[in-house]
């Protein structure tokens, strides 16, 4: 039985859910909803119990002293409500917390019960994948949907993936069938410099939250770290001519393919949205943390790559991602696809491919947890 008498009746609640692990390049996801948390002062009312979702062999406690007291935080998910003011407020219910190692239905069902008697309106799960993208441009951030209606009224794409998937996947399809609207939305990660946090991806899932929900998020310096992540991998890259000549040709296949989109309409669009979504304090487009480095696809992390990565397939849905990573092409992404042999995934586990699901994978649990 769900009891929330702690908390208040909500106001137009959408659920905005993010986990790490598989679904989670760059941390940029679970950024997204650390960022709301922190911007608008989550308050934190529900956790669900550690003991019944996560396997502490692959996502392990941590022990910590509090004034000489030793005490253990669990690997969790925790749910925290948020309260935007201005003329239409609105509640968001933030879920963050570390994709399960087990019993993935009963873990959806909890989530949705919280939803059901919160009485969220839909539900946006975000995530982000590794793909062919180039630092240098704007971060690709793909809306898929399993409701054909939503699809249509939302300009969203309907998934027609088909595959292995992650947390992310199963708790949109348990959405779809619990009757509940739910959106996923992806971001693309450069492949070649990987390692979190990327900062211009958060900042481009939250752009993208905004035209969503019509909501207007406080960035904080958020678009400062992106500017500067930018600019450190411009340097690593500018230092080594293999990856300079890579990055330039993920350039030229991304400018040819966004040519068409190079139109009247979709230019006047981009800039109402601009002027819907905020001061010229910074935009997020431009946005970059230095300390980035990039990733040899066949081996560890190294400040500079010294092989070309290899291609990777183009995605046909939206993809999830860390903690194997995935890889996506221009297009929008429906699904990740199952690594295979030649590509492998990452070391840190990010799957490369398309998305919707991922394949099994977690993260260490270390830096989402919550005191039991």
């Amino acid at each position: 039985m769900i009891e929330l008498e702690g908390v208040p009746e909500l106001i137009d609640p959408v659920m905005v859910a993010a986990f790490e692990g598989w679904n989670d390049a760059g941390d940029a996801a679970s950024g997204a909803v650390a960022h709301l948390d922190r911007e608008w002062k989550g308050e934190v009312f529900a956790a669900l119990d550690a003991e019944d979702y996560y396997d502490f062999q692959v996502n392990r406690p941590t022990v910590w002293l509090d004034n000489g007291v030793r005490k253990i935080t669990w690997p969790t998910t925790r749910l925290s409500v948020v309260r935007i003011g201005g003329a239409k407020p609105r509640d968001l219910v933030l879920v963050r917390g570390i994709e399960p190692s087990m019993r993935w239905r009963s873990f959806c069902n909890e989530i949705l019960g919280f939803a059901h008697e919160l009485g969220v309106e839909m539900v946006v799960i975000l995530g982000a994948l590794l793909g062919d993208t180039p630092h240098t441009r704007p971060v690709p951030v793909s809306g898929v949907t399993s409701d054909a209606d939503l699809a249509r009224t939302m300009d969203l794409e309907e998934t027609k993936y088909e595959g292995p998937t992650g947390i992310v996947g199963i708790l949109q399809e348990a959405c779809t069938h619990a009757g509940v609207p739910a959106v996923s939305l992806w971001a693309a990660v450069p492949h070649y410099v990987s390692q979190p946090p990327n900062p211009k991806a958060t900042l481009a899932l939250l752009n993208r939250l905004e035209d969503l929900i019509d909501i207007r998020i406080p960035l904080g310096e958020l678009p400062e770290d992106a500017r500067a992540w930018q600019l450190g991998v411009d340097q690593l890259a500018a230092e080594d001519s293999e990856v300079a000549e890579y990055v330039q040709t993920l350039e030229e296949a991304r400018d040819t393919a966004d040519l068409p989109e190079a139109s009247g309409d979709a230019i006047a669009r981009e800039f109402e949205r601009y002027l819907r979504r905020r001061d010229p304090a910074g935009s997020p487009e431009t946005a970059t943390d230095t300390g980035s480095y990039f990733r040899d696809l066949s081996g560890g992390p190294r400040p500079q790559a010294k092989s070309k990565p290899e291609g990777t397939a183009e995605p046909e849905g939206t993809a999830e991602p860390q903690d194997g990573q995935q890889q996506t092409g221009t297009g929008a992404p429906e699904g990740p696809v199952a690594p295979d042999d030649k590509a492998g995934d990452e070391p840190d586990g990010t799957p490369k491919g398309k998305p919707d699901g991922t394949p099994d994978g977690t993260s260490d649990g270390t830096s989402d947890t919550s005191e039991d």
